[in-house]
């Protein structure tokens, strides 16, 4: 179901989607003009008012954020920084992503594998929705080629993440303190790369 609404004299639509097998509601900021909710299917109409008259302040924040994500047309992001796509010469974006990946991971690959002593078999580059790094049981690594468009210091972090999957096949307290020892502000790294998202 799809309704609209006036948020700070903008039109904003709403589209509620009632699903069986859903126990809490989920709210979510798509465009600036789009907000998603999720919820059971007795949520109702007025509900869902409810709900965006109640997270006014949360929802705004959020138009904001993802106002501030919106590339012009023409643009990409390359290492946290806004680049012209006519610039780089770019036919396909993903192409060049993962042509210019290859010129950063395995030099941080080498430079922490040396330094934790946590040695990969192989390492391989593909485009992933969700998954930034990965390390399987054979200790090969594989690594999102859309860290291209982040500062560089979260590209670090997620080298030193995977390779302490060498050691620790899980998120452990003892994986977290051999990342923490060559990655001292991973949390605040964390942090930060979740307002980028």
């Amino acid at each position: 179901m799809k309704f609209e609404i006036n948020i700070n004299n903008s039109l904003v639509e709403v589209e509620l989607q009632n699903k069986k097998h859903i126990k809490h509601c989920y709210l979510r900021v798509l465009k600036k003009d789009l907000i998603q909710i999720k919820a059971n299917r007795y949520f109702t109409l007025n509900d869902a008012k409810i709900l965006i008259e109640r997270k006014k302040e949360w929802i705004l924040e959020n138009i904001k954020r993802v106002e501030e994500k919106t590339l012009e047309d023409g643009y990409f992001l390359y290492l946290g920084e806004q680049k012209s796509i006519l610039e780089f010469n770019i036919k396909n974006l993903d192409t060049f992503y993962k042509k210019e990946i290859e010129n950063y991971i395995p030099f941080l690959v080498e430079k922490y594998s040396n330094l934790m002593q946590l040695f990969p078999t192989k390492i391989s580059y593909r485009k992933n929705r969700r998954t930034w790094g990965s390390c399987n049981y054979k200790n090969e690594l594989n690594f999102n080629i859309l860290l291209m468009k982040y500062p560089l210091f979260i590209m670090e972090y997620i080298v030193i993440h995977e390779l302490a999957h060498i050691k620790h096949k899980n998120h452990s307290k003892d994986f977290y303190s051999l990342v923490e020892k060559y990655s001292p502000k991973y949390k605040e790294i964390e942090k930060v790369f979740k307002t980028l998202l």
